[in-house]
């Protein structure tokens, strides 16, 4: 694993951790984005399940930053050893300039995955479907965050390496704002799906959007973390 983008990596997530309000809590959100259990975190640590849990839980004190080193290694080097797939993921968006609050995930698939297999992988109900029906990879993006902060230009690099992928929009009540802004981007993705509402909440333009400007729409309610777990079990 390239040590530039691994170190850059622990630099972001060790700082994250020291100046958070809440250090447990942001040890937790890494822990379970780098999928390990805290069974396996406390293995690599050589100590007790239940110290890693107090930690995150809060109970022992805010971890000195000798413990926050500790931990980031250890989460680094149990990816690398299953082969760096979370590594890559996350240098892949800090290297498009993106914070994690804004993408949570920016992937590129090996092959073509028809876009019913996304759906499956997330539990989403299609509701129109573009004349394109695969993707070669996924975007999930903070739809608040992207929409607030990005510029058009920022907003077209969360296609990665291309336009043939899903969107995956989150924290969306309604679908209107993250639809309108896909129309100043040109051109549009195959796919957009829409995290967090169900189908009665779904903005009344949302389909006529899709079929204007030809992509997929799907919806999905099941919780972030399975969401991206589904995304990244993709080949």
């Amino acid at each position: 694993m390239a040590g530039g983008a691994r170190d850059d990596l622990a630099e972001k997530m060790a700082g994250e951790v020291a100046l958070s309000d809440d250090p447990g809590a942001t040890l937790r959100k890494w822990r379970t984005d780098f999928d390990v259990a805290q069974t396996e975190l406390a293995d690599e640590l050589d100590v007790s399940p239940s110290v890693v849990s107090d930690y995150e839980s809060g109970r022992r004190d805010n971890p000195g930053i000798g413990v926050v080193r500790r931990l980031v290694v250890a989460l680094l080097d149990i990816d690398e050893n299953r082969g760096g797939d979370h590594i890559r993921q996350h240098a892949r968006v800090l290297s498009a300039g993106f914070d994690s609050d804004v993408v949570h995930d920016l992937r590129e698939y090996s092959a073509n995955v028809g876009v019913e297999r996304v759906y499956d992988a997330i539990d989403a109900e299609e509701l129109f479907r573009g004349s394109q029906d695969t993707v070669a990879g996924h975007t999930v993006i903070n739809s608040i965050a992207a929409i607030t902060r990005l510029s058009s230009d920022e907003f077209y690099q969360l296609y990665g390496q291309s336009t043939n992928r899903a969107l995956v929009f989150t924290n969306v009540t309604r679908g209107e704002s993250p639809l309108v802004a896909l129309r100043v981007v040109s051109p549009t993705p195959n796919a957009v799906i829409l995290h967090g509402l169900e189908d009665e909440a779904v903005w009344e333009h949302a389909q006529d959007l899709a079929r204007i400007d030809d992509f997929s729409l799907a919806i999905t309610d099941i919780e972030l973390e399975d969401l991206l777990g589904g995304l990244r079990e993709l080949p």
